[in-house]
């Protein structure tokens, strides 16, 4: 079997004494796209943070393309051609959209600067359209498309997305979904995706992993996950209870 393009094992996090992640384990292949889901303070975002080195891991490794990046500090992460949209979008809200492309394309480098912003507004068009407007005036949708996209003008193999829908109206969390698709099918983008929206993200996702407590407790391809009685009743039902292992 190939070895995973991410592969994340026994994993704990810690905030001061808190226990956060409790031995994770997670692997997502090349050119795949795997979805996280669970309740609010399930962790999800922590492991987001910890791949990219900030929390740092206390136990376990996780290893990208063959490398143990446990014990990297951030920016030699983001080196290796990883890039990640962080929960609540984090854009440079006082730089205009062309800067904010200008910042995601430095680990890049400039060469095919011109080349990646027309794929960037192949995605997104409305970008193209606000290129000179701050950041920070843009309407929310449009701040996840910058997000997502000053990610990808670093050309990453592995793309982590947190909660890409969150607060958005649903035609631009269709938009948002329809281009995480393309980025796969066309360009061949491994994608590991953190979403609350379960319904969205496991039929996006070829594979999932559902998260209680700091602890996977479910996995299993998008499909699969979508018919499982649990999975239904906590996340595509309004129910809110908690996913337990499964038998």
């Amino acid at each position: 079997m190939t070895a995973p393009l991410l592969a994340v094992r026994g994993v704990k996090t810690y905030y001061g004494k808190i226990v956060a992640l409790r031995g994770v384990d997670v692997d997502v292949a090349d050119g795949e796209i795997v979805t996280l889901i669970g309740a609010n303070g399930a962790g999800k975002s922590t492991l987001m943070m910890t791949i990219f080195g900030n929390p740092r891991a206390r136990e376990g490794s996780i290893v990208f393309d063959g490398r143990d990046i446990t014990r990297l500090p951030t920016h030699e992460i983001a080196r290796l051609r990883i890039a990640q949209a962080p929960e609540g979008r984090r854009i440079f809200s006082r730089m205009t959209v062309l800067e904010n492309l200008q910042m995601g394309a430095i680990v890049a480098g400039d060469a095919d600067f011109a080349t990646d912003c027309q794929k960037v507004f192949k995605l997104f068009p409305r970008l193209e359209q606000r290129l000179h407007q701050r950041g920070g005036t843009l309407s929310g949708g449009e701040q996840q498309m910058l997000a997502i996209a000053r990610a990808l003008m670093a050309r990453p193999r592995l793309l982590l997305l947190d909660e890409p829908s969150l607060g958005l109206a649903p035609m631009i969390v269709r938009q948002i979904f329809d281009a995480i698709r393309e980025l796969n099918r066309v360009e061949k983008l491994t994608v590991f995706l953190v979403e609350q929206n379960a319904f969205h993200a496991l039929k996006l996702a070829h594979r999932g992993y559902v998260m209680v407590n700091g602890v996977i407790t479910m996995s299993g391809t998008g499909k699969e996950l979508l018919e499982r009685p649990e999975v239904k009743s906590a996340y595509l039902e309004g129910g809110r209870q908690e996913v337990e292992a499964a038998p």
